[in-house]
């Protein structure tokens, strides 16, 4: 039997780079030091997810006092982001982006991204969710905040497109706590949706969570990163800092080779050990 196939990592940026492309860059580089396979942003455009009345209100923030300046502040252009694109081709890194509004997703596939990544507060944009299916690219789906019906709909949006998809178990609080987890929930999903499962988190923790995920066989990983949690922004404490990213795939990269095959049999070292200690006594 074969051993359990390496889990797909990525490392959530999202906007904890706080509009700044140097702060991006470095958590760019990081991941690909550390082994991640893709990094993953979020694109918004700002008057089409928000109201102008909540745009007006009042928000302090590094970029001004209103709504508008901290949304604005924290959002990449067409500059940015040819930058992160030829950062992580020149990395072998792949790269995409949660997209909130239509206009963000057609921006995004002019980079021709591997994948598409539907985070879990858009799951009820019925538009959005179907122009991601027509598109036909790989589709990894965050099932936080939504009901096994609401995910119904989705799955067959993409089962009658012909899209490829997988489903991520989520939790969606900020930070979560990790009695919340609830990952039995990833093989539940997989025999309701006969459908490869990952684990998206916002947990505190290090890697607790996600070592028992991938021993349940998640087959994705997505987990927020950042430079330093006690920076500006709501997504900063629920993630992993990029000086711990090594540990963190080292950990999550051994499980699958020490869950083994399932097959009890005695080789190698355990022989050894057995040829030297092994007691049989018939009487």
């Amino acid at each position: 039997m074969a051993l359990n196939p390496q889990p797909f990592l990525i490392a959530e940026i999202g906007i904890n780079h706080n509009g700044d492309i140097e702060l991006a860059r470095q958590m760019i580089t990081a991941s690909a030091d550390a082994g991640f396979d893709a990094v993953k942003f979020q694109k918004r455009t700002v008057d089409l997810v928000y109201t102008a009345e909540y745009l007006a209100g009042e928000r302090d923030s590094p970029w001004g006092t209103t709504q508008r300046e901290q949304k604005e502040g924290l959002e990449f252009g067409r500059e940015e982001y040819d930058e992160i694109d030829n950062l992580c081709r020149s990395l072998g890194l792949q790269w995409t982006a949660s997209c909130w509004d239509m206009e963000s997703l057609e921006f995004l596939k002019a980079y021709n991204p591997p994948f598409h990544k539907i985070a879990s507060p858009m799951l009820g944009h019925m538009p959005l969710v179907r122009a991601a299916a027509a598109d036909g690219r790989k589709t990894y789906i965050s099932t936080g905040m939504s009901t096994l019906d609401e995910i119904d709909v989705v799955v067959k949006i993409f089962r009658d497109a012909g899209c490829p998809f997988e489903l991520m178990h989520c939790n969606s609080t900020y930070p979560m706590l990790v009695e919340d987890a609830n990952l039995l929930c990833i093989p539940a999903l997989r025999e309701r949706y006969d459908c490869a499962v990952g684990y998206s988190g916002h947990e505190t923790s290090l890697v607790t969570v996600c070592l028992a995920a991938v021993t349940l066989g998640a087959s994705s990983i997505e987990r927020h990163i950042t430079l330093d949690r006690t920076m500006y922004g709501s997504d900063q404490a629920a993630s992993i800092e990029t000086k711990s990213l090594r540990s963190f795939t080292t950990a999550i990269r051994a499980i699958p080779a020490a869950l083994g095959s399932g097959e009890k049999k005695i080789e190698g070292a355990e022989m050894e050990t057995r040829e030297k200690l092994r007691q049989d006594v018939t009487e």
